[in-house]
């Protein structure tokens, strides 16, 4: 009778154990998928500073000194099967060299918002909005006085439908069929001269403004949409886009380029370099150059753009 109790006694305890296990894997298997849900924020913040200073200097050269700010920041919610992907990456850049007058070199406004309801595995039904213009006027130096860009001259502002592909947190790929993207040219010096694809004026003959030029541009096409976030080693985040657009109703053939890189490397909690870079190439914008390096402009066309910051400075990522 007494190893009876006991073999029950065990049993029961046996029992007990087992469905208090079953039960606490239910309730982390509960939070896990909770955990899933909600927003998730963050971002990199960036301030590099040089600085040249030269007295009695006998190999020559200036004193300079440049700043150079970056903001990229994320603010991403998932709930059940929607998801709902946010970012904005700021950028603003300023030299003075010598007795020169201040210059900007870098500038950047750039907003994306994307939702999406989950199709089927790691597809989804999706919308996007992005937004891209620069914050102050731009100058084709060292001509400082003719204004070639200013805030929403130009501006983009893309709508697309389609499908997002998110295999993990770390990429998503969005392809659209359905995209409309507009340039607005605010600045109408600027969109009488046509620039950046918009409809030029119309003079007479005498050289007199018969009609303005438009300051709006729309078109239709196919978009694409490719972007990865990771930490790829210890202290090192690398952050690349990549934006393809083209236009069915004029040229499809030509698309129009965007690709983003930015590295963070962290030396310590606050110290930091960063390298930024920006390749451009959109067939309606025109630059003008000079080919045989005499100082006239004699040419003008669609051309691969670059653009690439290096610095070094304090950097926060949170």
């Amino acid at each position: 009778m007494k190893k009876a109790l006991i073999a029950i006694s065990i049993i029961a305890t046996t029992v007990n154990i087992t469905a208090q296990t079953t039960e606490a894997e239910k309730v982390l298997k509960t939070q896990g998928k909770d955990t899933l849900d909600g927003w998730t924020t963050g971002g990199i913040i960036s301030l590099n500073l040089t600085q040249v200073s030269l007295t009695n200097w006998s190999a020559g050269g200036e004193n300079s000194l440049s700043v150079n700010g970056i903001l990229s920041l994320f603010a991403n919610l998932k709930k059940g099967n929607s998801t709902w992907d946010n970012s904005l990456d700021l950028s603003y850049g300023l030299l003075q060299q010598g007795d020169a007058d201040v210059r900007k070199t870098d500038d950047k406004i750039d907003f994306t918002s994307k939702y999406g309801q989950k199709a089927f595995k790691n597809w989804y039904y999706a919308g996007l909005v992005n937004f891209k213009s620069q914050m102050t006027a731009g100058y084709n130096y060292p001509d400082d006085s003719t204004e070639i860009s200013t805030f929403l001259a130009p501006g983009y502002v893309l709508g697309a439908i389609g499908m997002d592909y998110k295999p993990s947190e770390v990429f998503s790929l969005f392809i659209s069929p359905i995209t409309m993207k507009m340039t607005i040219v605010n600045d109408q010096t600027l969109a009488d001269a046509g620039a950046f694809g918009v409809e030029s004026a119309e003079y007479d003959d005498s050289g007199n403004l018969t009609k303005n030029g438009l300051t709006t541009r729309s078109e239709y096409g196919g978009y694409l949409r490719a972007l990865f976030k990771k930490d790829i080693m210890k202290n090192v985040n690398l952050q690349t886009k990549l934006e393809l657009f083209t236009n069915y109703t004029e040229e499809p053939t030509h698309v129009d380029v965007n690709w983003e890189v930015l590295i963070a490397m962290k030396v310590n909690k606050f110290i930091s370099a960063t390298i930024s870079t920006q390749l451009l190439y959109d067939h309606d914008i025109d630059i003008a150059v000079d080919t045989d390096g005499d100082g006239v402009i004699d040419a003008a066309g669609p051309r691969t753009q670059f653009k690439e910051v290096l610095g070094i400075g304090l950097s926060y990522k949170f």
